[in-house]
């Protein structure tokens, strides 16, 4: 799986460099590109311990927290994401050590 940039809407760069402003995370960054619920959705993994994933629209506006948090299971507004995403593309991870 290689990393795809090209294209990104404004706000998913801005969240790049955001991260990149910030301490290198563990496990490392990664942003992914999906097909969910009919439309192209940008997935922030979790990144350590009690803090949520990160799913955005378009716009960078928050849809939800697919996983993650103090249970582990996000915030319950998306669980189905993991079970009917598609087309899964990583289009950035912060190879920063």
């Amino acid at each position: 799986m290689s990393c795809q940039r090209d294209n990104l809407p404004s706000c998913v760069e801005n969240q790049i460099k955001q991260i990149q402003a910030q301490g290198v995370w563990s496990p490392p960054a990664k942003i992914y590109q999906y097909r969910y619920q009919g439309r192209t959705v940008y997935f922030i993994p979790q990144r350590c311990c009690d803090i949520p994933s990160q799913l955005l629209d378009e716009n960078c506006n928050q849809i939800c927290s697919p996983d993650g948090g103090f249970t582990g299971a996000g915030d319950g507004r998306c669980s189905d994401f993991f079970k009917t995403r598609t087309d899964e593309k990583l289009i950035w991870e912060d190879t920063r050590r």
